[in-house]
């Protein structure tokens, strides 16, 4: 028993990893259950009793990543030894290797086929908001530590970055550093900002 379940676990992995990988070759609209299935070595009927559809599958994905990066953050986030600024310089890190890895063209690819499918934009909404919460959550403990955040409530503060990060991910994909926007620089640059209100804050 304990082997059948661990050789189905396997066979639904190797069908998750297989499409993300069709995923950022082809895109959404181009990704077929056909293809994942044989990237993956597996007969297709897999896919239909692990996933349901190829909206399934790749919602299954979403929410496979998702949850792991979200972990990741959570844990960073909450480790007292690091300070805000180094919280952000980490999280600007982490971007990098969700570029690599391919999470942030599955986001974007799902993001935009959420505009047309309510099923698919209520998985991503959840996810994303998981994120939203989890920024806020700090702000709301930076406010505490570090003062009034300017002209900003923790929750506008949680918008803003979910905004900030999203939008460089989108203009990272669409090639726009290449055309001169220092996409992922501004990102850096916000730490640099945090690590301004740092310091006047210990002068206090």
């Amino acid at each position: 028993m304990a082997r059948s379940l661990a050789k189905t676990s396997a066979t639904r992995t190797a069908l998750l990893e297989a499409a993300k990988k069709v995923l950022r070759q082809k895109g959404y609209v181009g990704l077929s259950t056909r293809d994942v299935a044989a990237s993956a070595g597996a007969p297709l009927s897999q896919i239909h009793y692990h996933f349901g559809s190829k909206q399934g599958m790749v919602l299954a994905l979403f929410e496979h990543l998702n949850a792991q990066l979200l972990d990741r953050q959570t844990a960073m986030f909450g480790d007292a030894t690091l300070s805000l600024s180094e919280r952000w310089d980490r999280a600007c890190d982490y971007l990098e290797e969700d570029i690599a890895s391919g999470y942030v063209r599955v986001l974007q690819e799902l993001i935009a086929a959420s505009w047309a499918d309510p099923a698919v934009a209520k998985v991503i909404r959840a996810g994303l908001m998981g994120w939203f919460d989890l920024i806020t959550d700090v702000a709301r403990r930076a406010e505490s530590k570090l003062g009034r955040l300017g002209p900003f409530s923790p929750e506008e503060v949680g918008a803003f970055a979910a905004n900030v990060f999203i939008g460089a991910e989108s203009l990272y994909l669409l090639g726009a550093e290449k055309k001169g926007a220092p996409v992922r620089q501004v990102l850096r640059r916000i730490g640099d900002l945090v690590r301004i209100a740092e310091a006047a804050s210990s002068k206090r």
